[in-house]
């Protein structure tokens, strides 16, 4: 295990630089970073939720800072700026690795933090499409669910006891589905059977702007490089298991992609720039989720 105080430091100095970037789509970034203070009785459990991040992707941002006891005063990164993963006109495009969903419109693209199927139930890679969305659904729960849970109804009506939430979005792959939640304390985790789950009032505002026909891509790409007013950022996620190490542990093995530096020297080429290799191997390390400028 890995995470040096020196270099988490450093990340956090550069957050703090980036408070003052855009909101809005800017070259490859989007969103913002923004730090909280801790109250007392704080967890970073309800930080996520009342932030609208997902918890692995907090935990991720805020390697040294205890899950359950913050401690009063404590600065928590909120990791609300990212690259975006690919280039993409219109429609869905999911990221397993960064946990995001990301919809391209005529207007922009917004972002949100979505849960994954857990081990055994993962969810799918690919290309498909929304075929119906559905308010206040009914869940049918599948037989190898029901074989896991025998007391589970045939159905489940719309209600508080609906894990679908009062929204849901079915698409072309058969038995998968966008939805709200009724447990949002599971968004941003692994931990579905394979449906991609939204805070409830996160799905309420996709659902409005998506329908019948819309393209969904799901794909899982944990390091991720963009230009933004010349400077090269780098995004690095923890993989899938370094994700599980990070829910049971706290904290994963170090593992630095292999081709990361190839890929820096790539983007690079050509351009009159200084690479900072510090920074590059930096982010390759901690994979802390968040972009990290890497030129200067």
């Amino acid at each position: 295990m890995y995470a040096p105080a020196r270099m988490i430091a450093a990340a956090a100095a550069l957050a703090m630089m980036m408070l003052n970037a855009q909101p809005a789509l800017a070259g490859r970034l989007t969103g913002q970073v923004s730090v909280y203070v801790a109250e007392e009785g704080d967890t970073l459990v309800d930080i996520a939720v009342d932030k609208g991040v997902g918890f692995l992707e907090l935990k991720a941002a805020n390697p040294d800072v205890d899950v359950w006891i913050p401690g009063a005063g404590t600065q928590v990164m909120i990791p609300g700026m990212h690259l975006l993963p690919d280039e993409q006109e219109n429609g869905i495009l999911i990221n397993l690795a960064d946990m995001r969903l990301y919809l391209f419109t005529t207007g922009g693209v917004r972002s949100w933090p979505i849960g994954l199927g857990r081990e055994g139930r993962k969810t799918p890679t690919g290309t498909t499409k929304a075929v119906r969305k559905v308010r206040n659904p009914s869940w049918y729960p599948p037989e190898s669910v029901r074989q896991e849970k025998p007391w589970l109804p045939g159905k489940v009506d719309p209600g508080p006891d609906n894990p679908l939430g009062d929204r849901a979005i079915y698409l072309g792959w058969p038995r998968y589905l966008i939805h709200g939640t009724n447990k949002p304390y599971g968004v941003g985790r692994r931990v579905s059977s394979g449906c991609i789950r939204m805070y409830p009032w996160d799905v309420d505002e996709l659902f409005e702007l998506v329908g019948p026909g819309t393209p969904v891509r799901v794909i899982n790409e944990p390091v991720k490089l963009g230009w933004n007013d010349g400077v090269l950022f780098v995004e690095v996620h923890p993989t899938e298991a370094q994700q599980l190490q990070l829910e049971s542990d706290g904290n994963f093995t170090v593992e630095v992609p292999d081709d990361l530096e190839a890929r820096v020297l790539k983007a690079t080429r050509g351009r009159n720039v200084s690479i900072n290799w510090d920074a590059v191997r930096t982010a390759g390390i901690q994979r802390l989720g968040y972009p990290i400028p890497v030129t200067r």
